[in-house]
């Protein structure tokens, strides 16, 4: 508990409670990356994330925004990004030197130590409209999908997603 008081010592209680609600949004891969395409769409904005609360979070050294967006470079033909502990694949067209749209924002490094102290609120919502984008740029997709709070005979569902074309 030490690291995570020095590491939120000059937050307010607010800027916490903000912070872990931007968390939702994060997905990792080696290091949690945000993933904030579109700061005006309603699956951000319904959760009170907006750009003057990204612009405050950048103020107290949380996060960096960037207006032209962050790419993630280097991938092979498949990565796995997980959220919420749950691995999602990712197929790229080429074998090699594919890059991946990490929308506008990071977390610094001091971020970065703070959200890997925050467990995450599964948003379903925000999950479907990620999948939807990377299918729409021709990415091929597949994901296990363990639904444990539900009582049903089929605990494991397996989805496989290919962009026509």
């Amino acid at each position: 508990m030490n690291d995570l008081n020095v590491l939120s010592s000059d937050l307010t209680q607010e800027d916490e409670y903000i912070f872990a609600t931007l968390c939702q949004f994060s997905w990792v891969q080696g290091e949690p990356l945000l993933l904030i395409f579109d700061v005006k769409n309603e699956v951000y904005s319904k959760q009170g994330i907006t750009l003057s609360i990204l612009k405050h979070l950048e103020n107290v050294g949380l996060i960096t925004f960037e207006s032209k967006g962050f790419v993630k470079k280097g991938f092979g033909k498949h990565a796995r990004l997980f959220y919420c502990d749950r691995p999602t694949k990712i197929g790229f067209q080429d074998n090699e030197n594919n890059s991946l749209d990490l929308g506008h924002v990071l977390f610094t490094a001091r971020g970065k130590e703070l959200a890997l102290t925050i467990p995450v609120i599964r948003n379903q919502q925000f999950y479907e409209y990620v999948i939807r984008r990377w299918f729409e740029q021709g990415l091929v997709l597949s994901s296990i999908q363990i639904d444990r709070d539900r009582k049903s005979n089929i605990a494991d569902r397996v989805y496989a997603i290919k962009a026509p074309g």
